[in-house]
């Protein structure tokens, strides 16, 4: 019973930090996105902001959350590569949105951060942070 009670808030505990800092990082990504959307085109604007976001998830998930350190170039590039594919449905949705349907593009931007933020949950979940048999 202990072990389930323990298993159970692992998990509860993994959720609530993995949507602390992916609120940090969105926010993060939503402000460098604002205010180069200032000097810049808003899609680019969105690249630079994603790899802001996408560079802070890792350092962040790996050493506080998930405390998976073994292979980190691989579990980076896995990473990464969910980021990159992140960002692809995220420049699809926001250039969908504002260009074809009239959004402001911040606002365009602001829905997809829960759509993307959701997509990239699960697979960093169950494909970048997976737990080696070894440890």
């Amino acid at each position: 019973m202990m072990k389930l009670i323990h298993n159970l808030w692992s998990r509860f505990r993994e959720l609530i930090l993995y949507g602390l800092i992916g609120g940090f990082c969105a926010a993060l990504d939503f402000g460098v996105y604002t205010m180069l959307g200032l000097w810049i085109p808003y899609l680019w604007a969105n690249v630079l902001s994603v790899h802001c976001g996408i560079f802070t998830s890792f350092f962040l998930n790996r050493s506080l959350n998930f405390k998976v350190k073994d292979k980190a170039p691989l579990r980076f590039t896995i990473f990464y590569l969910v980021g990159l594919s992140g960002l692809a449905l995220s420049e699809g949705l926001i250039w969908l949105l504002a260009s074809q349907f009239a959004w402001n593009p911040i606002l365009a931007k602001l829905l997809t951060v829960f759509v993307v933020a959701l997509y990239q949950f699960l697979l960093n979940k169950f494909i970048t942070f997976k737990k080696s048999n070894n440890g």
